[in-house]
């Protein structure tokens, strides 16, 4: 199937399953719950996703209960930090 008619869509991790697959809760639907695995970037930078990460997945348009996870997004809610103060050189 090419990329360009696969579905993106965000999501939240509910549960974390063995064989890194995940059930993640849709933002947009709420209640809609799918089965999820990582994409082989994550695999391979071993990006870690825990219960209640935020993530941007791709769906097929022909099984709306299964995705791919393709990036683990920074929380919403978690305030930026302030930069670092320069350090004093003497």
């Amino acid at each position: 199937m090419a990329d360009d008619k696969s579905i993106e869509v965000e999501g939240k991790i509910v549960a974390v399953l063995p064989g890194t697959m995940f059930k993640v809760e849709l933002l947009k639907s709420p209640g809609h719950i799918v089965l999820a695995h990582i994409s082989g970037k994550l695999r391979k930078n071993f990006i870690k996703i825990a219960a209640g990460d935020y993530v941007k997945m791709e769906m097929s348009p022909y099984d709306l209960d299964k995705a791919r996870i393709t990036f683990r997004m920074k929380d919403p809610s978690a305030a930026a930090l302030p930069p670092p103060m320069p350090r004093r050189r003497y």
